[in-house]
């Protein structure tokens, strides 16, 4: 989420006395403290198919039918940039490699480098999946330069390899190889390298004049550089379109650049001062990045610590902006939203039974889906890639677990989940677990002053009066939410502070794709969960190949396939409290009732399990 701090520096003082009082152990939304009473619902527990290959197939042509008939929210999901007006200018980002073609991938894909990668399936798309430009958005061709940024799709497209080598992809899913971090540091790294060595104007007027120059070389050897042709819904960004682009970008090129430029800085220097709060001892690893991870919250408040820090006069308020405690989560499969969703209490007054992110302190959909696009930080986010991925998500079918099944094994493996699992791991289940032994570092990050930032920009950016336009329509997607009026809610674009210390236990959906586990990723497979004894201290992430065994992506560093092995990084758990990988590996009494959480002693009984989970 964004925190543009500069926009509420009058009531910054008051808020600082909230933020106190956090410190103190006492949470104050609105003046009340609300307990979580919200009851599970009854347990939901999926029957086992008698044909998995039959249940397979029809499970893959249910994802193909849903996206061809929700098309337009896919394409906005997946390719949409997050700002019309803001963000890298799309022919500086693409001439990145031509500045320092070290730093960054191959001819055919410099972002490769960074994990994102091009998809077999739109092979004519001008850059890799997971970027967006606002040429595909603008109403008008050629109103403004086009703007690049990340989209849904870049965290949320995944992949795994299949046994014949070929790549299956994962809609709605994690990208397991996607590096945030690393771009933004490659990003000022190319910078650095530009400027050579001068300082003020004069290191912008020099990048200027190298993009200018590259740009021109680029232009002339291939007329299609840029946007490779590519036509999308009755546009075509073809050579005259790349020219007009061109001319458009070298009008004001010295001030758009400038401005770029400035801003990578300043999103470098303020990851900075987040690694030197939260970070101490892993500087280098946190530089380095965790491709499939990120200090989301972290990377939002940034923006709030740019903000204040270039204002004089509060500037020593900056460090407060940044959270408490380190935050770093893996990426979410986001499939199947309407499992999680939120529901209105008696007197529609609170939002419950609904678990959206780990800790679940979003509750409603739109909103989740824009404090994710407001991490970049980016002025005047386009509202209409929140509604469009609210659309798509809310009943995106999980993608099918894509290797064979013993179907007699996974038939046990049900009547163990319905003892065990499905009590916590069901639908629309919004309660809050906190005594399960996992780090409670990224349940704390959001204290009163990120609380109160965040509903304020949530608001500023989708009120109930924003109206934005949709299949030709004017609609106010944020104007109720389950035929509830939400003027007068803004409280509750996020959830009180004290009802989301823990995590939520999320439906299993498709859950083979979620390796590894728990929420900051440090158990590789759900073998490794079921028996916590085994659990290596050490593992590598970010491999497509899969374990079909253990069920989770391939993780031990002493077997790899030719394919892999030069694939993923090599992850150590408990490097920081925060990245523990305990937890989930103890048994929880309850009434009569036992929940069996650690299998060690029952290894049969642990894979009957991991082969019933192959089949949601």
């Amino acid at each position: 989420m964004k925190i543009r701090i500069s926009a509420i520096i009058i009531p910054l003082l008051a808020t600082i006395l909230v933020a106190c009082s956090f410190y103190l152990g006492i949470t104050l939304i609105a003046g009340n403290v609300y307990p979580l009473k919200a009851p599970p619902p009854p347990a939901f527990v999926n029957q086992v198919p008698d044909n998995w290959l039959q249940a397979q197939t029809k499970k893959s042509q249910q994802k193909t039918d849903y996206i061809q008939s929700h098309q337009t929210a896919y394409d906005w999901f997946a390719n949409f940039a997050f700002s019309e007006a803001d963000g890298i200018p799309y022919i500086a980002f693409k001439l990145l490699p031509k500045l320092a073609p070290e730093l960054w991938g191959s001819e055919e894909n410099f972002l490769d480098t960074v994990g994102l990668f091009i998809d077999e399936r739109q092979k004519t798309y001008p850059i890799a999946r997971g970027v967006g430009f606002s040429g595909l958005s603008r109403a008008e061709a050629q109103g403004n330069i086009d703007y690049a940024s990340f989209t849904c799709g870049a965290c949320h497209i995944g992949r795994v390899r299949l046994e014949n080598g070929q790549i299956d992809y994962l809609d709605g899913g994690v990208n397991t190889t996607f590096n945030i971090v690393q771009f933004r540091v490659k990003l000022y790294q190319t910078l650095q390298k530009t400027y050579a060595g001068e300082t003020g104007n004069s290191k912008y007027k020099l990048l200027t004049q190298e993009l200018l120059s590259a740009l021109d070389a680029a232009h002339q050897q291939n007329p299609n550089y840029f946007y490779n042709n590519f036509q999308f819904a009755g546009r075509n960004f073809d050579a005259d379109y790349e020219a007009a682009q061109i001319a458009l970008f070298k009008k004001n090129a010295e001030q758009t650049i400038k401005r770029f430029a400035q801003r990578a800085e300043a999103e470098y220097e303020g990851f900075g001062a987040l690694i030197a709060k939260n970070y101490q001892g892993l500087e280098s690893v946190m530089l380095a990045g965790f491709p499939g991870m990120a200090d989301a919250t972290g990377l939002s408040a940034i923006n709030g610590y740019i903000s204040l820090h270039n204002i004089p006069i509060v500037k020593w308020f900056a460090s407060i902006t940044l959270p408490p405690e380190p935050g770093i989560t893996d990426f979410m499969s986001v499939w199947e939203q309407d499992k999680r969703r939120a529901s209105w209490d008696e007197k529609h007054k609170r939002l419950i039974n609904g678990g959206g992110q780990w800790n679940g302190n979003v509750p409603m959909p739109i909103y989740r889906n824009l404090i994710a696009m407001l991490t970049l930080g980016l002025e005047k986010t386009d509202v209409r890639v929140a509604a469009f991925a609210e659309e798509l998500l809310n009943d995106l079918p999980a993608t099918p677990y894509p290797f064979d099944v013993d179907i007699e094994l996974a038939k046990q493996g049900q009547a163990l989940f319905a003892e065990h699992c499905a009590d916590c791991h069901q639908p629309k289940n919004g309660k809050v677990y906190d005594n399960l032994g996992t780090s409670l570092k990224r349940a704390y990050v959001v204290g009163p002053l990120l609380n109160y930032a965040a509903r304020k920009e949530l608001h500023e950016n989708c009120s109930p009066d924003t109206t934005i336009q949709l299949y030709g329509k004017d609609i106010k997607p944020c104007a109720e939410f389950d035929g509830v009026p939400l003027t007068y809610k803004k409280d509750l674009l996020m959830s009180p502070n004290d009802e989301h210390h823990g995590y939520n236990a999320r439906p299993l959906s498709g859950v083979w794709a979620q390796a590894p586990y728990l929420h900051n990723g440090t158990v590789p497979t759900v073998y490794h969960l079921l028996v916590p004894d085994e659990r290596p201290a050490n593992f590598i992430k970010s491999r497509l190949d899969y374990d079909q065994k253990y069920l989770g992506f391939s993780w031990n560093p002493q077997q790899a396939t030719s394919q892999s092995q030069n694939e993923g990084y090599l992850f150590q758990t408990n490097a920081i409290p925060a990245l523990s990988n305990k937890g989930h590996d103890k048994d929880i009494v309850e009434g009569s009732k036992t929940y069996r959480l650690n299998w060690s002693g029952d290894k049969q009984g642990a894979f009957a399990i991991i082969e019933y989970l192959k089949t949601l």
